[in-house]
């Protein structure tokens, strides 16, 4: 049976307390949080700014398609193994200990890819980024949940909301810039003075959080979970292929991915055993509360929906509509812009009224808005798309804030790291589902119409409409789920803070 002990030093006593904010959230804690808030924003920022990189990688290293593609794949196989041992980490070790391990993990990354000589020195530049990336967001939203009141949580999720929205909208735009004119080195070049400063910056602010525990760390479970969900994401990468390997491709895919369902269901087995001594490197009595659940399923529905139109839209406004890669960034910057600025509003609207008077409105905005995409054509008006888009990204906003808040709220205080661990899995994994999915449909459609002398733009289109429809179709599920979603009570925080 794993022992306890406070992380650093214990919370004081009410009147030795630091002073409190209005929000009732201690200054010290808030100090943490934006800390947080910062470094997960450089590290989102970071990731993607790469998809629009990789044809200039592999021209400058000679590299083919496929083999420059690893530095996105690499990156999310990373993620994917990482996440899902967060819960366990933030429990074993403190606050500071993480923060640190992770920001000295993204900063060697950074300068390693910086400087790396070819492909293969870039590539473990890019693995080991992926490693301190994955922890940033469970460390966030799992220390927010242990400083902030329940009244102010959020208001605060609304800020996490910003950073998720806001890092993909400038992203792609920031590495077009740069690329433009300078080096593909440049876009590790911006970002590593950025994280030599949150480092430092950590290194004298951090404080630890919460408490500890003596947990033993259990091999088996770790090989386990990157056997599954490693196995799960990669195989779908390999979804989505043309020309002569495509075949090869999807049947490894299958392969890979039955391997990764086996490991699964053995990585529950093992965590349900070692649960019964709070040994668990992934604690499943996280999905005994239904509001969590039901969050999750809807999470990972949105998280489905949006990357996988956030990949395959840009696709469909070269191919099939035309725009360069610029316009086609253009298109979805005012969206993604307005969900960032909007996150902290629907935070307040979120204390104030619950989930449902966001969720609702917001899920079927995205259904709505999949809906309208399987409908549109090549000479669909830029304006309309813009507007679309723009409604989409709404629904986005009114949906991420209110998930975070009520699933991980939903959970006892010792399973806050669990449940963050888990909602960011099965955010992942559906992201990658859904990206897989959409792109793999489309891809067939358009290079079938090609070998029949179709133009890029007749034969995408059909594939495109196929792609989002059956989004659609599974958006509209969370629309109905939104209506079970309540806001747990509040559950107060206490503070454990020191340096």
């Amino acid at each position: 049976m794993s022992t306890t002990e406070t992380g650093s030093i214990p919370a004081v006593a009410a009147e030795n307390a630091a002073p409190q904010r209005a929000d009732g959230i201690d200054p010290r804690g808030m100090r943490v949080i934006w800390l947080l808030l910062v470094a997960a924003f450089v590290a989102i920022l970071n990731e993607t700014t790469m998809g629009i990189a990789i044809p200039h990688l592999n021209t400058d290293l000679g590299l083919p398609p496929e083999l420059g593609q690893w530095m996105t794949s690499a990156f999310m196989l990373t993620m994917a193994v990482v996440i899902p041992t967060t819960g366990f980490m933030l429990v074993r070790f403190t606050t500071r200990q993480v923060f640190l391990a992770a920001m000295i993990s993204f900063t060697l990354g950074t300068l390693i890819c910086l400087v790396a000589p070819g492909f293969t020195m870039l590539l473990v530049g890019r693995v080991v980024q992926a490693a301190g990336t994955g922890v940033m967001m469970p460390l966030l939203m799992t220390t927010i949940m242990n400083v902030v009141p329940a009244r102010s949580r959020g208001r605060m999720m609304g800020r996490v909301g910003l950073v998720i929205s806001l890092a993909p909208a400038i992203g792609p735009t920031l590495s077009g810039a740069v690329l433009e004119t300078l080096s593909w080195r440049w876009l590790f070049g911006i970002v590593l003075p950025i994280a030599i400063i949150a480092l430092a910056v950590g290194a004298k602010w951090m404080l630890n959080l919460g408490e500890t525990t003596h947990a033993p760390i259990d091999v088996l479970s770790i090989v386990l979970s990157a056997l599954a969900f490693g196995g799960i994401v990669f195989g779908l990468s390999q979804f989505g292929g043309h020309g002569e390997g495509a075949a090869g491709s999807a049947a490894m895919g299958w392969t890979i991915m039955a391997v990764g369902v086996v490991g699964l269901a053995l990585f529950v087995w093992r965590q349900l055993v070692l649960q019964k001594k709070d040994d668990a490197l992934l604690d499943m009595r996280v999905f005994r509360s239904g509001n969590f659940v039901i969050s999750v399923v809807i999470m990972a529905v949105v998280a489905f929906s949006m990357f996988g139109t956030f990949s395959l839209l840009p696709l469909y406004l070269q191919d099939v509509v035309g725009l360069d890669s610029l316009q086609a960034g253009l298109v979805l910057l005012p969206g993604s812009l307005l969900m960032g600025i909007l996150g902290p509003v629907m935070g307040r609207i979120y204390d104030a009224r619950g989930p449902r008077t966001l969720l609702l409105p917001g899920t079927i905005l995205i259904a709505v808005a999949m809906f309208v995409y399987a409908s549109l054509g090549e000479h669909t008006p830029l304006p309309l798309l813009i507007v679309v888009q723009t409604g989409m990204s709404l629904g986005l906003a009114a949906s991420f804030t209110p998930l975070f808040s009520a699933s991980l709220g939903s959970l006892e205080r010792r399973f806050y790291s669990h449940g963050s661990a888990a909602l960011n899995t099965l955010q992942q994994v559906a992201g990658a589902t859904g990206t897989a999915l959409l792109i793999a449909i489309y891809s067939s459609a358009l290079h079938a119409g090609e070998q029949q002398g179709l133009s890029a733009a007749v034969a995408g289109l059909p594939g495109a409409r196929s792609a989002f429809l059956i989004a659609a179709i599974i958006a509209t599920a969370t629309v109905v789920l939104a209506l079970f979603v309540r806001k747990p009570a509040d559950q107060e925080p206490g503070f454990h803070g020191g340096h």
